[in-house]
């Protein structure tokens, strides 16, 4: 089975979103590694997830974390680890939010990871002044905010033992997000262009212009307010190609 595999955060209200990401990853490779969606529905419905979600006033509340959610994997991502081995794969598993357009061959972030760490991210310094982000949900701010959103999971690594299902249907979603069953030193880079946020990081570093990965963390550009932020235009037109496929 494969050492390399892409697990891509899935929510019906970014089904566009999903298949440009999906997409884009295929389009630029001949052999790409094999791709998989993180459905909550199919988590919940395999056992796995098991902690309380509810809707309050339209917006996805995490019980446990006292917190919202502003899409369905916000938690589900952590599960990768567990639906990578449950697979059969090994090596290293990449979880990426499906709000994502990859411009160059994903085989490159694979091949940045060194093995002595438990997970590889871009260690973003992102402290977001907004309320809302994307279709009016609420934005939130955690240490290591956007770590989660772009990161390998070391399927070898002993430390990932610790995401277990009871783990991680206990545990407070910021303490997730800031890989709180890691130390500091099992946590590994990635090259910053393979999760470039717009909106954030194309104004912090106007002169940079090729990123690997554009990350749409406010919105899609089929999203009201968003339609002509940078690569606005790569993004449509790799939905269109996804749309003309038989």
């Amino acid at each position: 089975m494969s050492d390399r595999s892409v697990f891509i955060g899935y929510d019906p209200r970014e089904s566009a979103g999903f298949a440009v990401c999906v997409s884009s990853i295929r389009n630029r490779l001949d052999a790409p590694p094999p791709i998989h969606g993180v459905v909550l529905d199919h988590l919940r419905r395999d056992g796995l997830f098991t902690r309380p979600l509810e809707r309050r006033e339209g917006i996805l509340w995490d019980v446990v974390s006292d917190a919202p959610c502003a899409t369905e994997f916000s938690i589900s991502r952590f599960f990768t680890p567990l639906l990578a081995r449950r697979a059969g794969y090994s090596g290293w598993a990449l979880f990426m939010d499906c709000d994502m357009l990859v411009r160059a061959d994903i085989h490159q972030v694979f091949n940045m990871a060194d093995p002595k760490y438990a997970v590889c991210c871009v260690k973003h310094d992102h402290q977001p002044k907004e309320s809302s982000k994307m279709d009016g949900q609420i934005q939130t701010v955690y240490p290591r905010k956007n770590w989660s959103s772009f990161c390998l999971f070391n399927l070898n690594h002993p430390a990932n033992d610790a995401l277990t299902t009871e783990y991680l249907n206990a545990t407070p979603g910021r303490d997730l997000h800031a890989f709180s069953w890691l130390k500091d030193d099992q946590i590994g880079p990635i090259a910053h262009d393979w999760n470039f946020l717009i909106g954030y990081d194309d104004l912090k570093f106007p002169s940079f212009r090729n990123p690997s990965c554009a990350h749409f963390t406010l919105g899609t550009p089929d999203m009201p307010g968003r339609e002509n932020d940078p690569y606005a235009d790569e993004w449509r037109k790799e939905l269109n190609n996804w749309a003309a496929q038989p």
